[in-house]
């Protein structure tokens, strides 16, 4: 498989670009490492599995370049942009050069879905990005790709993996949750491009359930 990852540096694709790389389940994942900074991954520029491309979601030929030849795309940025660009360009280079699966990151709170003070806390803290965030779901919920959002909960750096999967129609469990596990989650992913097809997926550790803010 031909993975692209796009905003690559990020903390999240980086626990997914490292386990890719060390664990046998995906020794046959090639990754293409999109970012706008090429120099911040430099210590992975000589690994015969990755190609490190830069460049920026705001342009559309960069973006393009960077989808030929992939099986699968994971999007590790929330489109907080005011026209939804980034999502726009990713879903017409996808389009363009016949690519079918993509995994998009979001936030938690799209559909109201967040029960109790933390939902209402959540709305107040989000408002600001909530309607980008919105159309971003809507645009790649209609595009006709085989799609998966990831809708984060508020995240925190412990070192465990432990979540509970949510969908589209259900109650969000749980407030926070570590990056390792939304990598984990996306690994899922890569190695069974069926999980989450075309859902929409709440992440976190349900022992957050409850708080009525986030746990760190």
């Amino acid at each position: 498989m031909k993975l692209l990852i796009m905003a690559a540096n990020g903390q999240i694709a980086r626990i997914v670009e490292d386990r890719v790389l060390s664990e046998s389940a995906f020794k046959d994942v090639e990754l293409t490492l999109f970012l706008r900074n090429s120099s911040r991954l430099s210590n992975l520029a000589n690994n015969s599995r990755v190609t490190v491309v830069e460049g920026s979601l705001n342009n559309e030929n960069d973006v393009n370049k960077a989808v030929s030849g992939q099986d699968m795309v994971f999007v590790a940025v929330v489109d907080h942009t005011s026209n939804n660009a980034w999502t726009k360009n990713v879903i017409a280079a996808m389009k363009a050069n016949n690519v079918q699966r993509v995994v998009f990151t979001n936030i938690l709170g799209l559909y109201d879905e967040v029960p109790g003070e933390f939902g209402r806390w959540n709305r107040q803290s989000v408002m600001s990005g909530l309607p980008a965030a919105i159309n971003s779901d809507k645009l790649i919920d209609e595009s006709g790709l085989d799609y998966t959002t990831l809708r984060l909960p508020w995240l925190n750096d412990r070192d465990e993996v432990k979540y509970v999967v949510t969908h589209k129609n259900d109650q969000y469990n749980g407030v926070s949750g570590s990056r390792q596990s939304i990598a984990d989650v996306v690994l899922k992913i890569v190695a069974d491009p069926t999980f989450g097809s075309k859902d929409s997926l709440g992440i976190a550790d349900p022992a957050t359930q409850g708080s009525d803010r986030p746990v760190y």
